[in-house]
């Protein structure tokens, strides 16, 4: 079964304002973004359980079929930048998403 990093071409997360990141998993094709948005893997439940947060912590999930990409967005646990937050940029919290099996 496919991963969703073999079926992304981009995978990456940044900063959405001092207490949230976002994510973004573009496709390279039509069929490809189709096959992850039905396979009805990428929910807030299972992204909360893959990032280890509270379902209500994953506010926005949105499929943008225009461009073939699936954003979502996590409040942060401490705001970009305060004592013991670990990546001011957010730019590093993406990997738990490759192994996501896409059937």
């Amino acid at each position: 079964m496919p991963r969703l990093v073999d079926l992304a071409t981009t995978i990456r997360s940044k900063n959405a304002g001092v207490d949230h990141i976002t994510f973004d998993v573009i496709f390279p094709d039509p069929s490809a973004y189709r096959r992850a948005v039905e396979s009805g893997v990428l929910t807030r439940e299972r992204l909360a359980r893959l990032f280890n947060v509270a379902p209500e912590e994953v506010t926005h999930l949105v499929a943008v079929d225009s461009v073939g990409a699936i954003k979502f967005t996590l409040r942060r646990g401490r705001p970009s930048g305060s004592p013991g937050e670990r990546d001011v940029f957010g730019s590093q919290q993406y990997p738990p998403l490759f192994d996501l099996e896409i059937p």
